[in-house]
């Protein structure tokens, strides 16, 4: 599973503690002191907050509300591996594009759209490859979209970005009717286990996706702990981690590269190994060693950035293991 090697900063973890006398209440089924907190920290209006079940529960709540007329969503060939069944989900087709290398194909993506195309979903930093879309050339294709075809962003890796020159996604979608960015704090944040994530879309858009979400979700303790998230202690423990975290990335990146292994450049939590046909191979010879990555048979490996001890146990195991 791809997530933090951190527990969740102590005052998120104690608001749970706090809360558990309350599990008799239902949760509040609007969420509005997270949305307006959100909005304001964004600088958006608070209509176009959506919160929900991480960036995947988000993603299909979007892409159901935009149905069922059209019936196309265009995803990347190697991208989230649910992306597919989200749209299944919504009552979509999805439909791959080609990736150009270990990039998502932009030109062929604005090509592959027609009149029974119901949403494109990018995702920037992808995962699984880590690579991301860098400002100008998303610009350029966003330009290039329709008003009538959504665009979603799935911004779920954004903390651990460190490339100045990939955009911001709320940012780029300032004045654009049709680019939706949904994001999440299970990632950075720790808190994979509440589900819950955020939306920022149009409002034309935002009000048929509210109404396709579950009653009384967000829970409640989802809901305090993400609003606990935007406490600028707590966001400034987690900018150090995600600092940290980028860190160790580029060591492993250059010690895994130092051992004959490819790695693609990553702004994720993780690192691509595009291996082909020795990718099986190497996550069997690793679950032998008791380290569990994500194996993509005939393309590659994901894996996940541990502590440093994580790191240096995998990169012990790569010295023996590694394809010659």
């Amino acid at each position: 599973m791809n997530e933090t090697p951190h527990p969740p900063p102590p005052a998120l973890a104690a608001l749970i503690t706090a809360g558990a006398g309350r599990l008799h209440r239902y949760p509040s089924n609007t969420a509005a002191p997270l949305i307006g907190a959100l909005a304001g920290r964004l600088g958006v209006p608070a209509g176009q907050v959506l919160v929900g079940p991480g960036s995947a529960g988000l993603i299909q709540h979007l892409i159901q509300s935009l149905g069922p007329a059209r019936t196309d969503v265009l995803v990347p060939a190697l991208s989230f591996e649910a992306y597919p069944l989200l749209a299944a989900n919504a009552g979509a087709r999805p439909v791959p594009v080609p990736m150009a290398g270990l990039d998502q194909d932009l030109d062929a993506t604005a090509a592959a759209i027609t009149g029974n195309t119901r949403c494109v979903l990018l995702c920037n930093p992808n995962n699984p490859t880590g690579t991301a879309l860098r400002r100008d050339t998303l610009e350029r294709f966003l330009d290039r979209i329709p008003p009538g075809v959504p665009v979603i962003l799935d911004e779920a890796y954004r903390e651990f970005v460190t490339d100045p020159d990939v955009p911001d996604g709320v940012d780029l979608a300032r004045g654009r009717g049709n680019v939706c960015v949904t994001r999440t704090f299970s990632k950075a944040y720790g808190l994979a286990a509440l589900r819950i994530g955020y939306a920022v879309v149009p409002e034309p858009i935002a009000g048929p996706a509210r109404m396709t979400g579950a009653v009384f979700f967000p829970n409640t303790f989802a809901q305090d702990a993400a609003l606990a998230c935007l406490d600028p202690a707590v966001e400034a423990e987690v900018t150090a981690r995600c600092t940290a975290l980028a860190a160790e990335r580029r060591r492993l990146a250059t010690e895994l590269s130092a051992r004959g292994v490819p790695v693609a450049d990553s702004q994720a939590n993780f690192v691509w190994l595009p291996l082909g046909d020795t990718a099986e191979e190497f996550t069997a010879r690793c679950a032998q060693a008791g380290i569990l990555v994500r194996g993509y048979p005939g393309v590659g490996v994901r894996v996940t950035v541990g502590t440093a001890a994580d790191n240096d146990r995998l990169l012990d195991t790569v010295t023996a293991v590694a394809p010659r």
